[in-house]
């Protein structure tokens, strides 16, 4: 049963990518355009974010009816201050003031509004409702229907003639108490839009917290085309993978689909129990990994962890012997760790590579990683079946330990510079009226296209963060290779400042977010 929805509702609207999110039916915002030949749609309000976007009627459901079932939805502390801002709303709509005060009539523009959205043509030089966004303009596949988000741009982009609202001068838009009480502007909490500021805006205005999506499920049984076309023989070893998050996890998926015998530890041990469902062993702790597996993998978070896994309780130092068995290190760490870890290892009479690898969370659920590797040459060979499943290729660049290490550092220099140049060319693009997608577009035909900075530069305008690459491991990797400058005494300005946009960026909460959030701390 359909809702005949009205000005002032209070609902819940599911953006794609999203939670429902607790909103009101308003009247658009001038930014916001009409859409064309759209039927059953609404402007939706954000709470707690402040924002407008275009939601189809099926994705909104009434606010108190399904306030009970919805409210658990997210534990993000975004959503629970939208949630508190709504109820606050109903309990004392005073303090909101007008939220329609951008139109001078608002039941007759909200019903004008959306007669435009159902009813007006196309003309010969506008683009096809199905291929027009707000702000910015993002050509979608789909020919459904499509939201548009949008919030207050002073230099907003071409709309229709035939808009009501486009000769009323929009007045200055009232800021909104986000606690309620004499917040100020430094401790506002982010939002979930992205795009599109004023000029006059300042740095005060934090950009808001765009909510990550979450990343979809790992999917054990399903055996890429890529892992296929390889043709592994698999290694008749036993082999022990420590650690089972973004990138361990699609590792392990296919040395488990390439018929490797792998037996799992991970720190929350019930990610392991879905690989035990498709052949793998669980271990109790680190130690019992090593003690069964004739090599064994470390893909953990940062150089710290992978040090615990050596030397910390029930660690690997733990295991009676080390005689013969391999260990390798694939954890992002610097060359001063892993000399830490194979004296150790070796001290023990263990076997020790470093095994870095370049990718992200897709590469390495289809086996595109690509391996560096320094250390043991008798290791690197026994672990060539295993390598071939995990990456496309895998390249030994001496027995020096350090050498990979500092091999992936340089290459994050590159890759996060890139990524910082990229934020900071859609900001300057977005600032100056210039539709981003088409530099994207350009962008894709000069000597500079990289398919990754493409990809990425797709998730920046398309406010898509669900994490491939966290943003805190790029700006470890930074630190990484800021500190191996230091040791070699080389300057490394750039870097030295990619990294200070990168670890504000993580300051501002987006640490767990894809390294593509960068750009929110390049736009304001």
């Amino acid at each position: 049963m359909s809702v005949a929805y009205k000005l002032g509702d209070l609902v819940w609207a599911k953006m794609k990518g999203f939670s429902p999110w607790p909103g009101r039916v308003a009247v658009p915002t001038p930014e916001l355009k009409p859409l064309k030949k759209a039927t059953n749609i609404q402007c939706i309000y954000f709470f707690g974010t402040n924002n407008y976007a275009w939601i189809e009627e099926h994705n909104i459901k009434p606010y108190h009816e399904h306030k009970e079932q919805l409210i658990k939805s997210s534990k993000t502390a975004a959503f629970k201050e939208a949630v508190a801002q709504i109820e606050e709303y109903i309990e004392h709509p005073e303090k909101f003031g007008d939220l329609d005060e951008h139109v001078r009539n608002p039941e007759e523009d909200f019903d004008k509004l959306k007669s435009e959205g159902t009813e007006e043509e196309n003309t010969s030089d506008e683009k096809p409702a199905e291929e027009e966004a707000a702000t910015p303009e993002v050509k979608k596949k789909s020919s459904t229907p499509k939201i548009r988000l949008g919030i207050s741009k002073v230099k907003s982009a071409k709309r229709s003639s035939s808009a009501s609202i486009k000769a009323t001068p929009r007045k200055k838009a009232k800021p909104l108490s986000r606690s309620f009480t004499d917040c100020d502007l430094a401790n506002e909490k982010p939002s979930m839009l992205n795009h599109s500021f004023s000029k006059k805006s300042s740095l005060l205005h934090r950009p808001s917290n765009i909510l990550r999506p979450e990343t979809p499920p790992l999917d054990l049984e399903n055996v890429s085309e890529t892992l296929l076309e390889k043709n592994i023989k698999a290694s008749q070893m036993k082999f022990g993978f420590l650690g089972l998050g973004i990138m361990g996890g699609g590792i392990v998926k296919n040395l488990l689909n390439s018929g490797h015998k792998v037996l799992v530890w991970n720190r929350t041990g019930a990610k392991c129990k879905d690989f035990e469902k498709v052949g793998a062993t669980i271990a109790v702790t680190p130690c019992d990994v090593v003690e069964e597996a004739d090599i064994t993998f470390s893909c953990v978070a940062d150089p710290q962890a992978a040090k615990e896994m050596v030397f910390g309780n029930c660690g690997v130092l733990h295991c009676p012997s080390l005689e013969g068995k391999g260990y390798v290190e694939m954890t992002s760490i610097d060359a001063d760790t892993s000399h830490d870890i194979v004296e150790a290892i070796s001290g023990k009479g263990g076997r020790y590579l470093e095994a870095q690898i370049q990718g992200s969370k897709t590469q390495a659920e289809e086996g595109t990683l690509i391996i560096l590797a320094a250390g043991d040459r008798t290791l690197f060979d026994d672990c060539q079946s295993c390598f071939k499943a995990m990456s496309k290729n895998s390249f030994y660049l001496g027995s020096e330990i350090g050498n990979a290490s500092k091999m992936n550092s340089v290459l994050q220099v590159v890759g996060g510079v890139s990524l910082a140049a990229l934020a900071e060319g859609l900001a300057l693009a977005d600032r100056a009226g210039l539709s981003q997608a088409d530099l994207l577009d350009v962008l894709a035909l000069t000597p500079l296209a990289s398919p990754h900075l493409i990809l990425k530069g797709r998730a920046m305008i398309e406010s898509s963060y669900s994490t491939h690459q966290p943003l805190t491991h790029m700006q470890k990797d930074l630190k990484l290779a800021l500190g191996l400058g230091d040791a070699l005494e080389q300057s490394l300005p750039l870097t030295a400042t990619t990294n200070e946009i990168f670890k504000h960026a993580k300051r501002l909460g987006y640490a767990n977010h894809d390294v593509a959030a960068v750009y929110i701390r390049a736009r304001f």
